[in-house]
């Protein structure tokens, strides 16, 4: 069966848009002194859209949201060896606004957003490993 052209390309924007923002993850870590809050908005961002690719190909419907449990959810129903992928990705929800704007208190370490770019890094390639090449950016 042929791939639905439609979907390669939707799918491919998604993926691009990921990839962009794994790039002003890394963009950000590699500053002096490194962009921690804004790093961590960008793995979360990545990750979220390299789910929603995955939805995308599947031709899956889903709402405007940065819950990745949610995303995450519907990406199970699609291919449940995401399981563990997902359980990890989950806490990186809270970065698309915890700390975009003034008032949080609490301290981050550069430590947590390395950590938080190598989850957002591996929910990219889970993806990729799931799609066919076409839809590669």
């Amino acid at each position: 069966m042929p791939l639905d052209p439609v979907l390669i390309t939707d799918t491919r924007a998604w993926l691009q848009r990921a990839a962009n923002d794994l790039r002003a993850a890394d963009l950000d870590l590699a500053a002096t002194p490194p962009l921690i809050e804004d790093a961590l908005f960008h793995c979360q961002q990545a990750t979220e859209k390299a789910l929603k690719a995955f939805l995308t190909y599947h031709d899956i419907a889903f709402r405007k949201t940065h819950n990745l449990e949610e995303i995450g959810a519907a990406c199970l129903e699609v291919d449940q060896t995401l399981g563990s992928l997902i359980a990890e990705v989950t806490p990186l929800s809270e970065y698309a606004w915890l700390y975009r704007y003034p008032g949080s208190s609490e301290a981050l370490t550069l430590d947590e957003a390395n950590e938080a770019h190598s989850v957002a890094q591996r929910a990219y390639e889970a993806v990729l490993e799931r799609l066919p090449p076409a839809t590669y950016p």
